[in-house]
């Protein structure tokens, strides 16, 4: 963060971001693409609050808790700036992001989350979301230093457009797609055993 000039600045001020220093009423009747209305819409989809993050506890350094701090705050945003959803499959997607990102150790040792996932969501980390994931985690600008706070009127497309981020395949769009095509093959296979038995 010392590196950037809006980084600096961010250490300077040390915002916070909380449902006290955000009103969440004000974010929802921002225009529709704006970033501070996909970060209140994500949140209200997701079932989460911008208090859901713990206090940093453990880290002696003020300078360095804070970063931590601020790192857990804006978590939520890089969620609605990629689409990335709170099931463990975007979770470890959006944590290989941070971590090429960032290069934040812990956002690296969340990957071992991979192994909790089922064979086929497996796969689709494997061959779609960490390509994605590390492509566009090295090559954006370090989204830490985006001082959300000031960019909650910009229009999304355009952040993602300066900061270098491709949005990934929609994980949501992808898993309802599947089971659609299960349900379907199960249907078919039902009809197809009715007419075999009569």
């Amino acid at each position: 963060m010392l590196s950037s000039p809006t980084g600096r600045r961010i250490l300077r001020d040390r915002p916070r971001i909380t449902s006290q220093t955000m009103s969440m009423q004000h974010l929802r009747n921002l225009p529709e693409n704006s970033v501070g209305r996909a970060y209140a819409s994500w949140l209200d989809r997701e079932g989460v609050s911008p208090d859901t993050r713990d206090r940093v506890r453990y880290i002696g350094d003020e300078e360095c808790a804070y970063v931590m701090q601020r790192y857990r705050e804006c978590h939520d945003f890089y969620h609605a700036l990629t689409g990335l959803p709170v099931i463990v499959e975007g979770e470890v997607a959006l944590k290989a992001f941070e971590f090429a990102n960032t290069h934040l150790p812990m956002t690296g040792l969340s990957l071992f989350a991979v192994l909790r996932l089922k064979p086929a969501e497996r796969s689709r980390f494997w061959n779609t979301y960490l390509p994605w994931a590390l492509t566009n985690g090295l090559r954006s600008k370090e989204i830490i230093n985006v001082y959300w706070e000031e960019q909650l009127r910009r229009d999304l497309n355009d952040l993602r457009i300066e900061l270098g981020i491709e949005k990934p395949p929609d994980l949501r769009e992808t898993r309802r797609a599947l089971r659609e095509q299960r349900k379907a093959a199960r249907e078919k296979r039902e009809r197809v055993g009715g007419v075999m038995g009569d």
